[in-house]
C-alpha cells in the first residue's frame, strides 16, 4: 500500500510558498506567458518602484537570458529629476532598449495643449497610443495594482484594447484557474498587470527582501515644497507656486511618483526600508488616494483616462 504524506491544518510545509513567493511566481507565470504568446511586448517603465519591481521579476524570469521585452516611457516634461537619472542609470546597467514618448515634442508641434493647472498627466494618453501603434506593440505591461484606486480594482491581468487602446468592460475575458486568453485582432493589444494581485505593502515587502534599488525621493528627505490643495508640491517650471503658496523646506517623502504638478509628498521621517515598510502597514488610505491630484480631477478620473487609452 501506497503512504501519502499529510500535512495537518495550521502546521508549516517545508514545500509552503510564503505570501510574496506566491506573487512572485504569479507574475513571473504571467511574464513568461506573454513571452510565449505575443510577438512584441513592451514595459512602461516609469522609474516607480511599481515598474522598479516588474523589471526585477522580468530580469529574474529570464535569467541568465537578456529580458525579451523593450522598455516604454511616457516623458511628460515634469518628471522628477531623481527619477530620470535612474531610469537612465538602470537602462544602462541591464543593456536594456528603451523608447521615450514625448509630450513635449507634442505641445511643441501643436498636437496637445498645456492644461491651465500645468499638470500633465492627463497628456500622456496620445504619446502612449502612438507609440503602441506605430511600434506594434502587441502586449504592453503595466505596473498597476487592484488596491490602488476602484477603477484599476476593475482591471483583468489580461486587458483587451481596441484598435483605439480604449477599454470596454464588456468585452474583457473570465480569467479563471490563471489561464489568460490574449487573443486580438490585428490592430488591436493587450494590457497586461503582472501585479494586479500585490498590495502597496507586498511591494514594499518584496523591495526589501530582494534588496531593490529605489531612487531616493521614496524615502525621507530634506526638500522645498509648498501646500497645494492639501499637498505637499515640488516647485517647478510647471506652474508652482502660485501667488500666495509659500515654499518651505520640509521632511517629506513620495508614496508614488509621477508628474511633478499632480504628484505630493507626504511628511515623514520614514528614512529607511524598516520605516517605510512600518509607515504604510499603518496606513488607511491608498498612496494615490493620498498623494495624487490627477485622481481628484472627478470621481471618475481614472476612469475616464482609462476608457481614453492612457491606464
Amino acid at each position: 500500500m501506497t503512504t501519502v504524506a499529510t500535512v495537518e491544518e495550521g502546521t508549516d510545509s517545508p514545500y509552503a510558498l510564503s505570501h510574496l513567493d506566491a506573487l512572485e511566481s504569479e507574475a513571473v507565470h504571467i511574464l513568461r506567458e506573454v513571452a510565449g504568446e505575443f510577438e512584441k511586448p513592451v514595459i512602461l517603465f516609469s522609474g516607480g518602484k511599481d515598474s522598479i519591481v516588474m523589471l526585477h521579476l522580468a530580469l529574474k524570469a529570464f535569467a541568465p537570458a537578456p529580458v525579451p521585452f523593450a522598455l516604454l516611457h511616457v516623458d511628460t516634461g515634469h518628471n522628477f529629476p531623481e527619477v530620470l537619472d535612474y531610469r537612465d542609470r538602470t537602462v544602462a546597467k541591464h543593456g536594456l532598449r528603451l523608447h521615450v514618448a514625448s509630450v513635449q515634442d507634442y505641445i511643441d508641434r501643436g498636437v496637445l495643449k498645456e492644461r491651465p493647472d500645468g499638470t500633465r498627466n492627463p497628456l500622456q494618453t496620445v504619446p502612449l497610443t502612438d507609440t503602441i501603434r506605430e511600434q506594434g506593440f502587441d502586449a504592453v505591461f503595466g505596473g498597476g495594482r487592484r488596491d490602488e484606486e476602484k477603477a484599476r480594482a476593475k482591471e483583468r491581468v489580461f486587458s483587451l484594447r481596441d484598435e483605439f487602446s480604449q477599454w470596454d468592460p464588456r468585452r474583457q475575458r473570465p480569467e479563471l484557474w490563471n489561464l489568460y486568453n490574449g487573443r486580438h485582432a490585428p490592430g488591436e493589444h493587450v494590457r497586461v498587470f503582472p501585479l494586479s494581485n500585490w498590495t502597496e505593502l507586498d511591494v514594499w515587502q518584496y523591495i526589501a527582501r530582494e534588496n531593490i534599488e529605489l531612487p531616493q525621493i521614496y524615502y525621507a528627505h530634506e526638500r522645498e515644497v509648498f501646500k497645494r490643495a492639501g499637498m505637499w508640491l515640488t516647485a517647478g517650471e510647471w506652474g508652482g507656486p502660485k501667488d500666495g503658496e509659500t515654499v518651505e523646506k520640509r521632511l517629506v517623502r513620495y508614496r508614488t511618483v509621477g508628474d511633478m504638478s499632480c504628484t505630493g509628498a507626504v511628511d515623514s521621517d520614514a528614512d529607511t526600508i524598516e520605516k517605510v515598510i512600518t509607515e504604510i502597514a499603518a496606513s488607511r488610505l491608498t498612496e494615490r488616494g493620498a498623494t495624487r491630484a490627477d485622481d481628484k480631477l472627478s470621481e471618475a478620473a481614472m476612469e475616464d483616462r482609462k476608457r481614453e487609452g492612457y491606464f
